[in-house]
């Protein structure tokens, strides 16, 4: 699933992106896509506008994760929630709007698909259309940052995440907690949710299925979870990637991120929690180093 929404993360940056490799050489569209529900990035008109646009990131990062803990701590469920829906039906409009076809009143016609998919997963709790819709929600966020990033702030950006995702995982707690909540309290997770059951579990289920019982305890289930933000700095940097060297360059970005989350599937104990950024931003800089060798020497 991780691959799988990388690529299309690359399909619908791609299909947003002011600019394209054309022979070597960066050149702006002539009529380039514009999102839809006046999510239209700003325009870059020089290089320190990169470095502009990076400083409001990161304010807008800090406030983001101070108001969400503020609302967790005083349990705003309802917040929470409207906050998440708005998020998830903005995000699969975006994405949605790129394999549409482009007619009249397009925007309302990718609205009315989506609230329905936003509405099941924040407020119904399907294992599937979870699942489903995360593959495209951040995909439709990526195509939002990408425009006002260059290849040396989502350099910068990368390794503030993982300092800071180290921090809230082995130092604070913060993130153990919040993804606790979300899942307990809000029924919602951002991020990839697949609940699986040991032979332990699934002996017991059986058992119950076969004596025909109600069943009078809970069972417990573990949970592998990907947060959002480990989906969605890599489809930013390939699509940083994409619009600075070109695809190769940043398929490498996806296969050095890929190298990097397997490296702490296979060697992560089970039933702990990890800052997966730090892993994958170690293969996304791998991939950035082959990606520029790559556009130099072939």
């Amino acid at each position: 699933m991780f691959i799988l929404t990388q690529f299309i993360g690359l399909y619908v940056v791609s299909y947003y992106s002011p600019v394209k490799i054309i022979e070597g050489e960066i050149q702006n569209v002539t009529e380039p896509k514009i999102l839809p529900f006046g999510m239209d990035s700003p325009k870059v008109e020089k290089e320190s506008d990169y470095y502009n646009f990076f400083s409001s990131i990161i304010i807008s990062f800090i406030i983001a994760i101070l108001l969400l803990t503020f609302l967790t701590k005083f349990k705003a469920e309802f917040i929470l929630k409207l906050w998440f829906f708005i998020v998830v039906m903005i995000a699969l409009g975006i994405s949605l709007k790129t394999i549409l076809p482009d007619i009249k009143y397009i925007t309302l016609i990718s609205l009315i698909i989506v609230l329905p998919l936003a509405y099941i997963k924040i407020y119904q709790r399907n294992f599937l259309v979870h699942n489903l819709t995360e593959l495209f929600i951040y995909p439709g966020i990526a195509a939002v940052f990408v425009p006002i990033l260059n290849i040396y702030t989502i350099i910068a950006l990368l390794i503030a995440i993982s300092i800071y995702d180290m921090w809230a995982v082995w130092h604070s707690g913060i993130m153990q907690k919040m993804a606790k909540y979300q899942i307990n309290e809000l029924k919602i997770f951002s991020g990839f949710f697949i609940p699986y059951a040991s032979k332990k579990v699934k002996l017991q289920i059986q058992k119950i299925k076969e004596s025909k019982k109600k069943l009078g305890k809970k069972i417990k289930v573990n949970v592998a979870i990907l947060g959002g933000g480990d989906i969605i700095f890599p489809i930013i940097t390939s699509g940083v990637m994409l619009k600075t060297l070109g695809f190769i360059p940043a398929i490498f970005v996806i296969i050095g991120a890929t190298i990097g989350l397997s490296y702490l599937f296979f060697f992560a104990k089970k039933k702990k929690f990890y800052p997966a950024m730090p892993f994958i931003t170690a293969g996304i800089f791998l991939g950035i180093i082959i990606g520029y060798l790559f556009d130099k020497f072939i």
